[in-house]
């Protein structure tokens, strides 16, 4: 499927934007044209090609999630605050916050553009599952927000937040595929929870590289959630089973308002390895991939589709951006 990558790349350049005012149209540009991993149009092109061969027929399609998708990454950052976005200036940073609102809107509006070039017969079901997608995204958000005023938030409550704000949009994005392909609702129910289980993953991969990874190859600034004392599934995991010397270090820094970044990350990193915080991480994020391949074995579709998105699923799983 990697063939597509660049397919996927060259229409996303191409896709019909205005001119003026070119501070509502340039910022469009730029986000698209830093690149990343396009997995979520490789999903819905994985979820067709489960049942058909020529996923090339659904690339403006598959290309919805995609735009959907960043324009979520833009307002996100401005709510993050959030200085670096694949290794490049934010559009709030590199612009400012009422030009990146503005532009992640008309971003909305052309994802809703490329949704509409679905069979005419399967649309009003698109719009309904994609909608109910787009909310769920929305009310993880919030509640992600939410946490940053919350004193304690449990495992389950953050598994729910990222599942919410990550991994529905990559069920929706296979069940759409699934959907495109005319497989039936049970089918594209598998599929949609296919999808979710491993969005969890990919979130939990994400906690893990935001502090253990390289910052030239992830792109955000390593490091970010401890600075900003984001509840991740690393800080939840620390707290609960932290001794009392080691939660005493945590709540202290945790309290802090005037501090030096890289001392913070250091001194939190080392009370993280002294409780194995990395492996239990890596241990979590595995059993919701197992939850994913066991539920894609139980698919009754093409055998090669079904091997396709094992192989890219567990290439997610040893990623280091």
């Amino acid at each position: 499927m990697t063939e597509f990558l660049p397919v996927l790349e060259n229409r996303l350049q191409e896709l019909p934007l205005g001119q003026q005012p070119p501070n509502l149209y340039d910022p469009i540009r730029y986000i698209l044209s830093l690149g990343g991993k396009r997995l979520r149009p490789m999903l819905v092109l994985l979820g067709y090609s489960l049942k058909e061969n020529d996923p090339e027929s659904i690339i403006d399609q598959a290309l919805t999630v995609e735009v959907f998708h960043n324009f979520t990454l833009m307002h996100d950052d401005i709510m993050d605050e959030a200085p670096l976005r694949r290794g490049k200036p934010t559009v709030h940073e590199k612009w400012n916050s009422t030009v990146a609102i503005l532009s992640g809107d008309t971003m909305m509006v052309k994802a809703y553009d490329l949704l509409l070039k679905t069979q005419p017969n399967l649309l009003p079901v698109a719009i309904q599952k994609f909608n109910k997608c787009a909310i769920e995204v929305c009310e993880g958000q919030q509640l992600d927000m939410n946490f940053e005023t919350e004193e304690i938030v449990s495992e389950g409550q953050y598994i729910e937040m990222i599942r919410l704000k990550t991994a529905v949009l990559l069920g929706f994005s296979l069940e759409y595929g699934g959907l495109l392909a005319g497989m039936d609702e049970g089918q594209q129910s598998q599929l949609q929870q296919i999808g979710e289980k491993a969005g969890i993953g990919f979130q939990l991969m994400d906690d893990l590289l935001d502090v253990y990874g390289d910052q030239k190859k992830f792109g955000k600034q390593v490091g970010g959630d401890i600075v900003s004392n984001k509840k991740t599934y690393l800080l939840i995991k620390a707290l609960e089973l932290a001794n009392t010397a080691q939660k005493s270090e945590l709540n202290t820094w945790l309290s802090k308002t005037d501090f030096d970044n890289a001392e913070k990350v250091e001194a939190i990193k080392n009370i993280y390895q002294e409780i194995d915080i990395h492996e239990l991480t890596r241990v979590k994020m595995n059993s919701y991939y197992d939850q994913a391949f066991t539920l894609l074995e139980n698919l009754q579709t093409r055998e090669a589709g079904k091997t396709q998105l094992t192989n890219f699923f567990k290439s997610l799983m040893k990623r280091d951006t």
